[in-house]
């Protein structure tokens, strides 16, 4: 698995670690990729290199030097002695997004263009690269045949929400640099729920923990459908507040929130994502 993964190589990387300490230099893997700068020249950075290769024979390395190299999602780049980042795009990639004649609610159509250019901004370090990158991202999502004016919404309401309205007018990468810096050491939700718990996210993770029931909110699952139905919720909404929450109803005390069921695709019929029940639950059925 891949903490037994991350114990073998916690203890076969420890010589690379302080080496790399020793000399103020960058050190850091996500699973069996490593991403390392240095100032050595060619022949030290092969030597220990070789070193490192023979330590264990179940561990091959497959080094690539050069003054821009891609790491996971992002492609680092040696720029007259500073780290430049951006968002590397592997050649065999299509462009690609969740179309937007898709069978899906519009709100998660709505918050693409904003995931995107927040993924964008957090990469990349430069604000040409940004801009470059933006227009990347529109020219996809247009392919995709999302609406120019719902794209243009978006793009405004990411720099509102940010306070960077001064990069829609000008060209600044100072205040650029703010935005960058701010995004990158912003919080996920997921991390600040565990920061927030007073409990070991090991030992009881968040998703284990039992919920604590609200009797005045009431969830509603619903097929979700484009056409016809595309209105529903408007009209549910509308409907239990004319026949239900008229003055002195016990209605008036529950919160109704409907939550869309999209329907399967073929991808959810030809993948299986989750292994059966007696797998996850170690039972076998015995049948006579």
């Amino acid at each position: 698995t891949q903490v037994f993964a991350n114990i073998y190589m916690l203890e076969w990387e420890q010589e690379l670690i302080q080496h790399q300490a020793s000399r103020n230099e960058i050190y850091g893997r996500y699973i069996d990729d490593i991403f390392m700068t240095t100032n050595m020249n060619m022949d030290e950075i092969t030597t220990l290199l070789d070193k490192v290769q023979h330590k264990d024979p179940n561990i091959k390395i497959t080094p690539t030097i050069a003054e821009t190299v891609h790491f996971l999602d992002v492609a680092i780049m040696n720029d007259n002695g500073n780290l430049r980042t951006f968002i590397y795009h592997k050649p065999s990639a299509d462009p690609y997004y969740l179309p937007y004649t898709s069978d899906h609610p519009h709100r998660i159509h709505r918050n693409i263009p904003y995931i995107a250019l927040l993924r964008a901004a957090r990469f990349c370090s430069n604000l040409n690269d940004f801009h470059l990158e933006r227009i990347r991202i529109e020219l996809t999502l247009l392919l995709n045949q999302y609406p120019p004016k719902m794209l243009s919404n978006q793009f405004h309401r990411f720099f509102q929400m940010n306070k960077a309205d001064l990069l829609i007018r000008t060209f600044d990468q100072q205040a650029y640099n703010q935005l960058h810096q701010r995004l990158l050491n912003s919080q996920t939700k997921q991390k600040v729920t565990i920061l927030s718990s007073n409990t070991d996210p090991v030992t009881n993770p968040p998703a284990l923990e039992q919920k604590l029931w609200d009797k005045c909110l009431m969830l509603v699952k619903y097929p979700f459908e484009t056409g016809p139905n595309l209105t529903f919720a408007t009209q549910f909404y509308t409907w239990w507040k004319k026949h239900y929450q008229y003055p002195g109803s016990p209605a008036n005390r529950i919160n109704i929130r409907l939550i869309p069921q999209c329907n399967k695709t073929l991808q959810n019929y030809l993948i299986r994502k989750k292994p059966n029940q007696p797998l996850l639950t170690g039972t076998k059925t015995i049948r006579n």
